[in-house]
């Protein structure tokens, strides 16, 4: 599903599924919001991989807003450092 990674992330299903779980979420990160602080959500997360698990794509208990530094943390494969 690499290869096609863009196409998702730009179609209007998962653009309409992203508020859905930002709202939910109350725009807030999930991770910092475990710690007590309060950071403006501007990514949603797939919990389970979307290359690996693209059958839960859309499914809302498997994605979660976070802000970009614990997004990046989720994805230590892409640089980002794992807590």
């Amino acid at each position: 599903m690499s290869e096609n990674r863009p196409a998702f992330y730009q179609s209007s299903t998962w653009k309409k599924k992203r508020l859905v779980i930002l709202r939910r979420d109350g725009y807030q990160c999930q991770d910092c919001k475990r710690y007590g602080r309060i950071r403006q959500a501007i990514t949603v997360h797939h919990i389970q991989h979307l290359d690996e698990h693209p059958e839960l794509a859309f499914q809302p208990d498997n994605l979660i807003s976070l802000c970009a530094e614990c997004h990046n943390k989720r994805h230590p494969e892409k640089g980002g450092k794992r807590w």
